[in-house]
C-alpha cells in the first residue's frame, strides 16, 4: 500500500521516516518530496508498505501523532489525476 505522510518538519529525512515506519512492518521505499528550485523538503513524503495490514496499522497509529514538533497527517495515498 502506498501511503502519504504530510505536515512534516522540513528537517526530516527519508532515513528518519523509514525508521519510524519500520516499527510497524516492512517498508519497501520512502520518497521525500523535494522542491526542485530550492532543493528543500516540501514537507511531505510517500512510503510503500507491501503488507496492507501493517500499512493500515501505521496509518492508524501515526495519523495525528507528533513528530519533530509537528502533527503528522498519514493516510492512504490516492493516485494522481
Amino acid at each position: 500500500m502506498n501511503i502519504y505522510i504530510g505536515n512534516l518538519n522540513y528537517r526530516v529525512r527519508e532515513s528518519d521516516l523509514q525508521q519510524v515506519l519500520e516499527e510497524y512492518g516492512t517498508v519497501e521505499s520512502v520518497k521525500l518530496i523535494i522542491d526542485r528550485d530550492t532543493r528543500r523538503s516540501k514537507g511531505f513524503a510517500f512510503a510503500e508498505l507491501p503488507n496492507e495490514n501493517e500499512a493500515k496499522n501505521a496509518i492508524e497509529e501515526l495519523n495525528g501523532a507528533e513528530y519533530e514538533g509537528r502533527q503528522m497527517v498519514v493516510k492512504e495515498a490516492t493516485p494522481r489525476r
